[in-house]
């Protein structure tokens, strides 16, 4: 589907930010670009909707090289969903879902089913929604239109660069959820950045690990955190994994009835923990196979907000 043979990025400045890659991305396939700041990720995926061109190398689309498609052309099959969303604040949400389809001419009724179809998708009451304006959303909700708006004239392919870094950590875990059914539902070819670990480990089908412009490793998950080919490898994927809940000292007492709230083992950090929150209130916490305690959603937002204040916690 996608694929780049010795491709190098090289600024005015003779900085070198792409180092020759060599990178085959198959159709359909959920691809996570992931590594340090500066590491060439951003640029890698600009290159492929030529948003940064390249200075060597080729890159390829369904065999044909992105520099050979009309630039509109290669922009219309191509999604691309930002972390700053940037909607039209004048536009109605159906009006900014509706570009990229009015410029390819569809009809009016056409339009007005996709829209319907999209918001449905994620959760979205079309009828409510679609005349409302951006400003008159939340900021999950905003981010679920910039996804859906990418997809709305159905491209082949979904470039996302760190879309949900700016949202909390409750909104983005359900993003992710929302995303992953999405790509069940659609299977479309993604290529995803992000600089978070927990997050490349949880949506990816294959890691992309970067240094230096440099691919360091390319694989499933449970390849990368299995089998790390070097030495940075590893230190990255673990430096990324918290330890065993930093909340752990606010544990509450079990008292009667916890065996009805979802269990979370206390190895398993914090996606699984913000993600069982989305859903109850309350989770019981299990080590080493017995259940020790429990945690309310409150409690964690209450711990996350006291380190936001104190500078622990940050959207880097």
């Amino acid at each position: 589907m996608i694929r780049f043979e010795k491709v190098s990025k090289t600024y005015d400045d003779q900085t070198l930010v792409v180092d020759s890659i060599n990178l085959e991305i198959d159709r359909g396939e959920f691809l996570v670009l992931i590594g340090p700041s500066g590491c060439g990720k951003t640029t890698t995926l600009k290159m492929i909707n030529r948003l940064i061109p390249l200075t060597d190398g080729t890159i390829w689309i369904d065999n044909k090289k992105v520099s050979e498609y009309p630039i509109h052309e290669l922009r219309w099959r191509i999604g691309y969903v930002l972390q700053q969303i940037a909607l039209f604040p004048h536009m109605t949400i159906e009006e900014n879902i509706a570009i990229v389809p009015e410029l390819k001419k569809w009809k009016k009724e056409r339009i007005h089913a996709r829209v319907t179809e999209l918001l449905d998708m994620v959760g979205l009451d079309a009828d409510t929604y679609r005349h409302r304006k951006p400003s008159e959303l939340s900021g999950g909700q905003q981010q679920r239109i910039g996804v859906i708006r990418a997809l709305a004239a159905d491209p082949d392919i979904i470039l996302m660069d760190e879309p949900f870094s700016a949202l909390d950590p409750i909104s983005r875990a359900k993003l992710q959820d929302d995303l992953m059914y999405l790509q069940k539902t659609i299977k479309k070819t993604i290529v995803f950045v992000t600089h978070d670990i927990q997050e490349a480990l949880k949506l990816a089908d294959r890691l992309c690990i970067m240094k230096d412009g440099k691919i360091e490793q390319i694989g499933t998950p449970q390849e990368v955190t299995s089998q790390p080919a070097t030495a940075f490898v590893h230190e990255f994927i673990t430096s990324g994994i918290p330890d065993p809940f930093k909340i752990a000292d606010h544990l509450q007492p079990l008292e009667e009835g916890f065996d009805r709230f979802p269990t979370v083992s206390i190895d398993e950090g914090w996606a699984k923990l913000l993600n069982s929150l989305v859903a109850s209130e309350q989770v019981a916490v299990q080590k080493e196979g017995e259940v020790v305690g429990t945690i309310s959603r409150e409690t964690v937002i209450a711990y996350l907000a006291n380190d936001a204040r104190e500078g622990r916690l940050t959207n880097e």
